[in-house]
């Protein structure tokens, strides 16, 4: 175990190297000056030269990388070319708000979509997996958006039971959070109730036609206990990859809903500085989003011993 673990970690560097090579490149590479951005519309050519120069956007390409990729060995991911706010600060202001929508989003999930699954799979070819799997279908083909001002439409402007709009950290209380939280958290677990719930009933079907499932029940174990103790765990392993990975997307990829709640997340952020041509900042978030994604993989990779003792590094 020890030894894949290190293994894993050291594979991340030449990933995340080829990931910043990516990003860099196709930023200097695509149309648009964050100089004249910054100077207006009105700006001479000699006062975009200046900013260009303060910049150190007027250097070879290869020395801006090296420098950028210097600083960030000594944990300098740069200042924003906008509001010059070092990187590292203005993440940090963002990042809260979208880790705790993406736990509370995957904490409504799995509570609700693995026994959504597990019902569909037990009951298979009745009403409850047809009504599951209708779920399924409409929670992948409605638009986020959608579901977004639905939700707002009934639950804050004919019922007044939740505020519109607006963020409350939860170090201000657990009920002021939930009250902004629960909206958007509903409106993205939507799409991840809807997945994980049909992963959830193809693995679970899986399991269930095993042998041992059938000599459970032919010893008498009850069928709560037989399916979600000796059936969900040996299916868990499928569930498990696609949990981490829908957690890690959310953190990152939350641009519309942040949008329609008015959540200033790291999605928020992202568009920002994309329209703004912030290159340290749009730089930081991919990397960071990159290393994020490899991380979660790496522990989903590690737990997986624990649903299946077959499994071993």
């Amino acid at each position: 175990m020890l030894s894949y673990t290190i293994k894993r970690v050291l594979s991340v560097v030449p990933i995340l190297l080829l990931v910043s090579v990516f990003v860099f490149l196709l930023l200097r590479l695509t149309p648009g000056d964050p100089a004249a951005i910054i100077a207006g519309d009105q700006a001479t050519p000699e006062q975009l030269e200046r900013i260009r120069e303060a910049m150190g956007l007027n250097q070879p390409i290869l020395t801006q990388y090296l420098s950028w990729v210097g600083g960030i060995m000594r944990g300098d991911f740069g200042t924003s070319l906008i509001s010059n706010v070092p990187v590292l600060d203005l993440v940090s202001q963002r990042v809260m708000p979208s880790v705790s929508l993406a736990v509370l989003t995957m904490l409504i999930t799995v509570l609700l979509a693995i026994p959504m699954g597990v019902i569909a799979a037990w009951k298979h070819r009745t009403w409850a997996d047809y009504l599951v799997m209708s779920f399924s279908v409409l929670g992948f083909s409605v638009p986020v958006f959608l579901v977004g001002y639905v939700l707002l439409l009934i639950f804050s402007v004919k019922l007044g039971w939740f505020p519109p709009q607006g963020y409350r950290p939860l170090s201000g209380g657990l009920m002021p959070f939930l009250d902004r939280a629960i909206l958007p958290a509903l409106t993205l677990a939507s799409i991840y109730i809807a997945l994980i719930a049909r992963m959830t009933r193809a693995a679970m079907l899986d399991v269930l036609n095993e042998d041992y499932i059938r000599t459970a029940r032919a010893k008498g174990v009850g069928e709560r206990r037989l399916l979600f103790v000796h059936a969900l765990k040996n299916a868990a392993v499928p569930i498990a990859t696609i949990i981490g990975a829908g957690f890690a997307l959310l953190i990152s990829g939350v641009v519309v809903t942040e949008t329609i709640f008015n959540i200033p997340g790291i999605g928020r952020l992202t568009v920002d500085a994309v329209l703004a041509r912030d290159y340290p900042v749009i730089q930081a978030l991919i990397l960071l989003t990159a290393g994020l994604y490899v991380f979660v993989n790496l522990l989903i990779d590690l737990s997986y011993p624990l649903f299946d003792p077959r499994i071993r590094y």
